[in-house]
Parts: structure tokens; C-alpha cells; sequence
């Protein structure tokens, strides 16, 4: 795969940029895993697991494979409470001297509203020209050379692909959340709803996740507190004390990401399709508009390759 953008892009780029063509699937880095398993942030929440209905018949995007709704039994698991920081990013980065797919590939996706107003012209990701491929970008520089992480050591890591979210559970010896596990927990414990608080995007006029605000692209009025990212744990938690499942930053989970293989897939535990060009994300991010992402809900979901990073996708882990 060559270090530019291609055609090859993700059909969910206004969402999450795609680097390219998905790569072959190569051997992982060996990672030594770490002498005592790190605490996550918000620390462990156990989840009873058993049946729950999963996906959304009225999904506003029929091509993703939000439905049919099914009911899926889930056996007894723990999920973060929040998505991995750049605090616990750095400990792992630090311990190991791992370089993610952004470092070694040199580039990276950026939102061009976070970068200077002359900065050097770059290419953008095909259909979405508010993405800029930003050389020297990476999660240590979020918004390209001269950016730094003062003040977002508490936010979640970003320009992290899947295989860098693998490589930190290796370490970790934790896992990824299946997408069920992970829609399971982002739900709380409530039944059809979009929201993982109910019905109401704003109930009583409460921000209740961060998203865009305003006319996307051009105009966020951070109406909800913040312009990018925000600390994992802001905004109240899910009935099952999980923070940020819907907003902030989309989450990368295991499965490949397969619109239909679900429909006549496994019903207990699942874990997607064997192989795919594209591992499923899940949740959202600080951009998203409903002008043109609807995709802050529980059921939504989108894919991107495995090498794919931008300043809006994140994780976090489960065991």
C-alpha cells in the first residue's frame, strides 16, 4: 500500500477516513505484554450478559446493516468505563516503544477546521474534503507538527488504527469488545432506544455527548461544552455506568465489518464474519452532524480498514 490517499477509501469517509485499500492482513508486532495488567481510567464495569435485542429496523442508512432488530444472548463479560486516554496510550508507547500505523506511515487524517488557517494545502479523502491528510500527524501531535496533548491527557487516544488497538491489548491483556458486547453495554440496560439514556437526543435541553453543534462543516458552536474531543469520563454515565458510548470518538471493536452477515449469522456471542476488508466502529464522534452522519446512536455502525487512522477514532477494551 503506498503512503497517500487513494481511491480505495472507505465508503464511511465523511465519518472516519480510510487510508486506502485494505492491506494485507500481516503477522502482529510482537508486543511483551506488561509486568501487572494497568487499571483502566474509569476502571472495570462487569456485565451480567444474557439476552438483549440488538439493532435498529428504521436506521436512517440502510447500507450499513443497522437491522433487523434480533435478539442476541451475550455471555458474562467487562467493559471499560471509559476509552482508553492518551495517558494510558502513553504508558503502553512508552513501555514498548511501539510506533503506530500514523508514526510509520508518516501521515494521518485531520479535520481541516482544527488546522491552521495557512497551513500548506494537502490532499483530502475522496467525497469528504473537510478530512486533510496531514503529514507528521499522529497521536502525539493530534493536529499535525506544533500540536501537542497539554490539556488532553484525560481525552481518548485518536490516530489509532485497529492493529494499534491490538497491539495495546496485547499488552494490556485485555481485548477488544465484540460489536454485540459493544452494543450491549452502550445501551445500559434500556430496550429500543437510540440514545443510550432514552428517546431524547437532549432530554430538557441537557447535552447529554459530545457531537457537532451548528452547520457542519463549517460552524461548531460547541453548544455542549466542547470543539473536538473531551475528557472520557465528561457527561453522565449509562445505566450500566459506561461513559461517551455515543459521541466523542468512534470505537473500534473485533469484528470485520459485514452489512449483512448478521441477518442469518450467530445469535449467541457473536463475533462477525471470519475475514472482510473492514473492522466494524461503533458510537460516533465529536463530528457528527445529523445533516450528514446520523450515527451517534446505539444500533449505528460503520467499518473502516484495519491501518485507518484519523483524529476522531478511538477504543476501548473489554475482557
Amino acid at each position: 500500500m503506498g503512503d497517500s490517499a487513494s481511491s480505495g477509501e472507505s465508503a464511511h469517509a465523511c465519518c472516519a477516513p480510510g487510508r486506502g485499500a485494505a492491506p494485507a492482513e500481516a503477522a502482529p508486532r510482537r508486543i511483551e505484554a506488561a509486568a501487572s495488567v494497568p487499571e483502566p481510567h474509569g476502571g472495570w464495569r462487569a456485565l451480567a450478559g444474557g439476552a438483549f435485542l440488538m439493532g435498529c429496523d428504521t436506521g436512517p442508512y440502510p447500507a450499513d446493516g443497522e437491522g433487523p432488530v434480533r435478539e442476541v444472548t451475550l455471555s458474562p463479560f467487562e467493559i471499560a468505563a471509559t476509552a482508553v486516554t492518551n495517558t494510558e496510550f502513553a504508558a503502553f508507547a512508552d513501555a514498548t516503544g511501539y510506533t503506530t500505523d500514523a508514526e510509520r506511515h508518516g501521515w494521518t487524517f485531520v479535520f481541516a477546521g482544527f488546522l491552521p488557517r495557512r497551513f500548506p494545502p494537502t490532499r483530502g479523502a475522496a467525497g469528504a474534503p473537510w478530512w486533510r491528510q496531514v503529514h507528521g500527524g499522529d497521536w502525539r501531535h493530534p493536529e499535525g507538527p506544533g500540536s501537542g496533548l497539554r490539556g488532553r491527557w484525560d481525552h481518548p487516544v485518536v490516530h489509532v488504527s485497529h492493529d494499534d488497538a491490538l497491539a495495546y491489548c496485547r499488552w494490556a491483556g485485555v481485548r477488544l469488545p465484540t460489536e454485540a458486547e459493544w452494543e450491549y453495554a452502550a445501551r445500559g440496560g434500556l430496550v429500543g432506544k437510540p440514545y443510550p439514556w432514552g428517546d431524547e437526543r437532549e432530554p430538557g435541553g441537557e447535552h447529554r455527548m459530545n457531537v457537532w453543534q451548528g452547520s457542519f462543516p463549517d460552524r461548531d458552536t460547541a453548544a455542549d461544552g466542547y470543539a473536538g474531543t473531551c475528557p472520557v469520563d465528561a457527561f453522565p454515565p449509562n445505566g450500566y455506568g459506561l461513559y461517551n458510548m455515543t459521541g466523542n470518538v468512534w470505537e473500534w471493536c473485533a469484528d470485520w465489518f459485514n452489512p449483512r452477515f448478521h441477518r442469518a449469522g450467530p445469535r449467541r456471542d457473536p463475533a462477525g464474519p471470519r475475514y472482510g476488508q473492514s473492522r466494524v466502529l461503533r458510537g460516533g464522534s465529536h463530528l457528527c452532524h445529523e445533516s450528514y452522519c446520523f450515527r451517534y446512536r446505539t444500533s449505528a455502525r460503520m467499518g473502516n480498514t484495519p491501518d485507518s487512522s484519523s483524529g476522531n477514532t478511538g477504543f476501548r477494551v473489554a475482557r
